[in-house]
């Protein structure tokens, strides 16, 4: 029968249909192979392979058995001529992925034609239940499994078509660089062929296409299929790892740039200034620049409004910056309110400059934050690339310089780097220094001046003064250091001190029965600055100073410069019961306006009003007036400068109030104030002393 089935002609006549039936009647696989081809499978075949009723056979016999290869199956290659059979295992590929071990024989029919008689039947007991767990152990792996051999799909996982969109039945006998290798990715597939045929094994990331097209990461790992010994092919595992590659993109990104405005980082923008460092070298026609950009006034806004105003106008800030710049340039945040531009591609300083106006211009528009209107601006440094450049870093420090430059000539401009500027700079820094050093090393201390009513002599009251003291001994003033604490922030932690010292200083005077005022000036950044009020509370709290005998002095030009906000924090003064004086009073023309808008307890005089007293004319009735003024509003007057007894007399008779300057008493350490508290008064004669006088004080101006 088995004979029969060798010569079986598979056209449609009566003989070929009775072998039909016959083959089909046997309980055994019978498979018909020509020239390497599944010709033929009967009824009992075709149930295993999954084919329909009728349906025709011609596929590869690798595409049908995995296993029958020469190596496996001895009668696989007959010599010519001549029948041969031999026993073999292999497994069968049903077409719905699954796999069915079997065993048989393999009979050669005709060498010459590669014609041979397949007849198996299902594995034996002891492997069939292996098989079968194989199957569910690869359908139960969470990750994609497909087994190729000789570039084609022998089978493909549930987690196959889960991950990629393909079925078994779609990806059996198809080769992978068709449905899920990009084309981008096909020079892969040598690589991951060599790698496990030298290796024995290669794990990888790379990225494959699903069904639908889309592309996803995925960690691979290849592996050779080994049949009797024999490498035949491999089989491959995918994880899917686009979850693990966005978290690392995000972590790269970060690391490389400011969370909060999305802008490059320092180190980015370091790394892309060297890139254009390089090009300058090779071009030599071209050559690169830096804006170094800083805001005027953030620290205000920080102070005034709180910090996520601050944070705010950062991230506004930066998208005007995007908007303005070209796609080679790039825009970075270094830190705080401190920004970098590179420009790049550039003939000269002619075109850095024209970029610096554009950015100038931009950020000069008003920013509406938290419903606030605010015009910030910026101080721009300007620097180009020169021989004199060696680093990145050397022009950035140049460009910073300019923009110290800007900021010292009142900010909102540019300023272009040149070597004298450089000169000015180091010399400003080292001030910086020398004022950073005296703060650490606690160089200075608070002085105090005396008040006086200037009918009675009777003392009223102290203001508080800083003075600078050196390892020598020395004692100077301290009014040019504290303006450049302003322009570098100490002065707000220098206030915050000098508050709490003058509150204990008033607390030990109250104690001692003496009843006096002490007044302390607020900075502009300190008045303006967002917690002023809350500190000041834990201050009263931890001191136990009575509020109402604490003056604080504001300047006149503090007060000018936001005067809505200027209203609201010394309202909440007020409330408290702070006393507010109006420093250097009468030195613009908007100080009628405080006396009628604010709440103001005290004026003082500026000390050009005060020399105005003997001046008569005009201005003598005008001081005369503010008096009057001062009277009908209950503000009490107090001139400050008073250097002379003319001065003394003049202001006496236009009701003055108050005084003070060095005819009473220049400034004195602690300890000679409390002996001034204790003494009580000055007295006022035909010729003007003090009761206990008191000897100027060494480098006090």
């Amino acid at each position: 029968m088995l004979r029969s089935a060798m010569s079986l002609n598979l056209s449609h006549n009566s003989q070929s249909e009775q072998q039909r039936e016959v083959l089909d009647a046997l309980p055994v696989l019978v498979l018909l192979e020509r020239a390497g081809k599944i010709v033929f499978a009967n009824a009992e075949a075709r149930q295993a392979l999954g084919l329909a009723e009728g349906e025709a056979i011609e596929r590869p016999v690798e595409d049908v058995l995995w296993g029958l290869l020469p190596e496996t199956a001895e009668g696989s290659t007959p010599g010519a001529g001549g029948r041969r059979s031999s026993p073999f295992h292999a497994t069968l590929l049903a077409r719905n992925g699954r796999m069915l071990p079997i065993e048989g024989t393999y009979c050669v029919a005709n060498g010459e034609l590669r014609e041979a008689v397949i007849v198996a039947h299902p594995g034996s007991r002891d492997r069939a239940p292996r098989s079968r767990l194989l199957e569910e152990v690869l359908a139960s792996i969470p990750e994609a499994v497909v087994i190729v051999h000789e570039d084609h799909v022998l089978y493909t996982n549930p987690g196959f078509t889960t991950m990629f969109g393909y079925t078994s039945e779609e990806m059996s006998g198809a080769h992978p660089r068709n449905l899920i290798v990009p084309e981008t990715r096909l020079h892969e597939l040598a690589m991951v062929s060599q790698a496990v045929n030298l290796r024995g094994r290669l794990a990888m990331e790379t990225v494959r296409k699903t069904k639908s097209g889309e592309l996803i990461d995925v960690a691979l790992l290849a592996g050779p299929l080994i049949v009797n010994g024999t490498s035949v092919g491999y089989a491959v595992s995918y994880r899917d790892i686009g979850d693990r590659k966005q978290v690392e993109a995000k972590l790269q990104h970060d690391a490389m740039h400011d969370v909060l405005t999305g802008l490059p980082n320092r180190g980015l923008f370091l790394d892309r200034l060297a890139l254009a460092f390089s090009r300058r070298e090779r071009h030599r026609d071209q050559s690169c620049g830096v804006l170094f950009i800083d805001l005027d006034r953030f620290k205000d806004i920080n102070d005034t409004l709180g910090h996520a105003a601050g944070d705010t106008l950062l991230t506004t800030m930066a998208d005007r910056l995007r908007a303005v710049l070209r796609p080679q340039d790039t825009a970075a945040r270094l830190g705080g309110d401190e920004f970098a531009v590179l420009v790049d591609n550039i003939l000269n300083i002619a075109d850095l400059e024209a970029v610096a106006r554009r950015i100038s211009a931009e950020l000069q528009q008003n920013y509406t934050i938290f419903g606030h209107s605010i015009q910030v601006g910026a101080s721009i440094g300007v620097a180009i690339a020169g021989p004199d450049h060696e680093t990145p870093e050397a022009l950035i420090r140049d460009a910073d310089y300019a923009m110290y430059r800007a900021k010292q000539d009142g900010g909102g401009r540019f300023e272009i780097f040149d070597r004298h500027l450089e000169v000015h700079l180091t010399v400003q820094q080292e001030r910086e220094r020398e004022l950073r050093h005296m703060l650490e090393q606690r160089q200075f201390e608070i002085w105090y001046q005396p008040v006086y009513l200037l009918a009675t002599g009777r003392l009223a009251g102290f203001e508080s003064v800083l003075r600078s003291t050196r390892a020598e001994g020395a004692v100077d003033g301290f009014r040019d250091m504290f303006t450049l604490a302003e322009e570098t922030g100490f002065s707000i932690s220098i206030g915050r001190e000098v508050v709490e010292s003058v509150c204990r200083q008033l607390k030990s005077w109250s104690e001692a029965r003496y009843e006096l005022t002490l007044s302390v000036n607020l900075s502009e950044r300190q008045f303006y600055q967002h917690d002023l009020v809350a500190h000041l509370i834990r201050i009263l709290a931890g001191t136990g100073a009575d509020p109402s005998r604490l003056i604080f002095e504001v300047a006149e030009s503090t007060l000018n410069k936001d005067p809505d906000a200027a209203v609201a924090v010394l309202q909440r003064l007020a409330d408290l019961n702070f006393r507010i004086a109006v420093d250097d009073f009468g030195s613009s023309l908007a100080p009628m306006n405080h006396l009628v808008k604010l709440p103001i307890d005290v004026i003082k005089l500026d000390s050009r009003l005060t020399e105005a007293a003997v001046a008569g004319g005009k201005k003598a009735a005008i001081l005369e007036a503010l008096m009057h003024l001062g009277r009908s509003l209950s503000v009490q007057v107090v001139a400050q400068g008073v250097e002379t007894l003319a001065e003394l007399e003049a202001l006496r008779k236009m009701g003055c109030e108050l005084g003070q300057g060095g005819l009473m008493s220049v400034p004195v350490e602690a300890a000679r104030a409390q002996r001034l508290a204790g003494l009580g008064r000055w007295t006022i004669g035909p010729v003007l002393r003090a009761v206990d006088p008191v000897p100027e004080a060494p480098g006090v101006g």
